[in-house]
This record gives structure tokens, C-alpha cells and sequence, in this order.
């Protein structure tokens, strides 16, 4: 659905810190299907752990966080400044198994409320269909990026 390309037009991360290679599925204001390919270039393999290569589990969080930017930016119809989505809060985050080198991460996340230009998520990270990260985030607008002829984000009726 979305390429590295088109991901790049909506969030201002950039290597080594763009941690979603492709958008599979969305839903606008409602859910987004998105994937990772972890390989042992990646930078943060050097120190954690040296012989013993796991992707850290912040950075699947951070992940889960990005794709939501995606979802948020493109449902509202704005366009990325600089830090347009500011992720504020993590819940209920829990490591089930690790990431290693060789594998595709499928991080599936989905709309559990918004107020006040406050978003509520609920992330997966899975590798061949097993669970291994799970999170509810939290995430909101800068008021400060938004174009002034652009209104807010509002949910979407249910």
C-alpha cells in the first residue's frame, strides 16, 4: 500500500531511525498493518548484543509509534514539518519473545480512542504470526506544526 517512499512523506525520520519499511494495510482513524525486515546491518546490533544480536524492545515500541504517525498524518490529511506526531505515553508494554537478525516484523495497531487531540493505541509485534511485543500508546498533534488552514484531527464518526 505504501512504500519507503511514500512513509517518508509522512513521517521525518530518517535512516537509522525510519524503523517501518512498508505499509501493508490501513484503515483511515481506525487501524494500520506494518512491516519491518531486520537485518544485521542495522546499527543497533553493534552493541546490543555483540555475539548476541537482539533488536532492542524500545525500538519496537518506537516502531509501533511511527506506523500510528503514519495513520495519523495521512487520515487528517496534514503534511509533516518536523515532529508533527509526538508520542507522550506507553502502557501495558510487555516483550514476549526476541528480535533477531532475518526477521520480518508485522506490527498491527488499531484505534482505541481519541480526545482532545490525544490518541489511544493498541500495538502487536509479530514475527511468522507469534507475538512478540505488545503496547497501548498514546500519541498527540503538535499544535505548533499544524498548518493554519488545515483543521485539527477529529475522530472519525463511529
Amino acid at each position: 500500500m505504501l512504500d519507503i517512499k511514500e512513509i517518508m512523506e509522512y513521517l521525518p525520520h530518517r535512516y537509522p531511525f525510519l524503523l517501518i519499511d512498508r505499509v501493508l494495510e490501513m484503515e483511515p482513524h481506525k487501524r494500520i498493518v506494518a512491516i519491518k525486515n531486520v537485518t544485521i546491518n542495522e546499527p543497533f546490533f553493534q552493541g546490543h548484543f555483540p555475539g548476541q544480536p537482539i533488536m532492542p524492545g524500545v525500538l519496537l515500541i518506537e516502531a509501533m509509534a511511527q506506523a500510528w504517525g503514519v495513520l495519523a498524518i495521512s487520515s487528517t490529511g496534514q503534511k509533516v514539518k518536523s515532529a508533527d506526531i509526538l508520542f507522550i505515553g506507553i502502557d501495558k508494554a510487555r516483550f514476549r519473545r526476541p528480535v533477531l537478525p532475518g526477521d520480518q516484523v508485522r506490527f498491527e495497531l488499531e484505534s482505541i480512542g481519541l480526545k482532545r487531540l490525544i490518541w489511544k493505541f493498541r500495538g502487536r509485534a509479530l514475527v511468522d504470526g507469534n507475538l512478540v511485543a505488545e503496547a497501548e500508546l498514546m500519541a498527540t498533534m503538535a499544535a505548533t506544526h499544524l498548518d493554519r488552514e488545515t483543521p485539527a484531527p477529529v475522530a472519525e464518526p463511529e
